[in-house]
């Protein structure tokens, strides 16, 4: 494999993100025309599908298109794209390797992207931003009556959510069931059973599959889950994953406004059966 040998620049020109979180931000930013390349999952804003070529997945990735493309900089998330990195860094590609898993991180990386990019003070106002924001939010859902939440990140095996959700379950005025979990990074940490699920007695299922659509009846065809108060109630939604577990702006902005808007349901419904 070619070596790339060239004079970096800073801040980097051309930057490939292998995460749709970092593309979400840097247009943001306004920054994205230092984009040369993104993740096949880059959804956000809906224009970077016309207007960026897509190189990889999550897990895998066009390794000889990347270089093609002579990247400043490549910017991935998590071990799970270890590999991928190691190979960039191999082949003399600048890799920065973000891994954040709650709503601090998030906030911390949207700084550091920022300051990268020569944008701190812009990227620390959008931080801020999102700081009030969720503190205005958390403010406004002190006292309300916590429903119970499942998240379900997954369904085979059942994955329960990562610290993040879980966070912004509290926030948007509700109570994850299963928080304890939440900190383990690794999904396999997060399995839970079907008999851990009814004993947890959720009022809400909040579910959000990457890459596959939820179906909410096979909720109702689960063994033994039909004595859980949100199977028997119909209380099982879909946020999308681009929305909730995606760990950048989404997550805070479009998929806080979905938890609270369910919880909201939730709420009017129980009050109207207590007429």
């Amino acid at each position: 494999m070619k070596v790339l040998n060239k004079v970096r620049n800073f801040p980097p020109e051309r930057i490939i993100c292998l995460s749709e979180e970092t593309v979400e931000t840097l247009y943001l930013l306004g920054q994205q025309d230092r984009i040369v390349g993104v993740t096949g999952y880059a959804v956000r804003p809906p224009v970077v599908r016309e207007e960026k070529e897509r190189v990889a997945a999550f897990t895998s990735a066009k390794i000889s298109r990347i270089l093609s493309l002579q990247p400043d900089l490549v910017l991935t998330f998590s071990d799970l794209q270890a590999d991928i990195a190691a190979e960039l860094v191999k082949s003399g590609v600048a890799v920065m390797a973000y891994n954040q898993r709650d709503i601090a991180g998030i906030l911390a990386m949207i700084r550091h992207l920022g300051a990268t990019v020569g944008v701190g003070e812009k990227a620390e106002e959008l931080a801020l931003s999102y700081e009030k924001r969720l503190n205005d939010i958390r403010i406004k859902k002190k006292y309300v009556d916590r429903p119970r939440v499942y998240f379900e990140e997954w369904n085979s095996p059942m994955i329960a959510g990562i610290k993040w959700v879980s966070e912004l379950i509290e926030i948007a005025g509700g109570q994850d069931v299963f928080f304890e979990l939440s900190g383990n990074e690794a999904a396999t940490d997060r399995i839970v059973t079907s008999q851990q699920v009814i004993n947890a007695s959720p009022d809400i299922i909040v579910a959000s599959w990457c890459g596959k659509k939820v179906r909410t009846q096979t909720f109702h065809e689960r063994e033994g889950w039909s004595v859980v108060p949100a199977v028997e109630r119909s209380c099982i939604y879909e946020i999308k994953s681009p929305l909730i577990l995606q760990p950048g702006p989404a997550s805070l902005t479009d998929g806080l406004d979905q938890l609270v808007r369910i919880f909201s349901l939730y709420d009017h419904s129980k009050h109207k059966l207590a007429y």
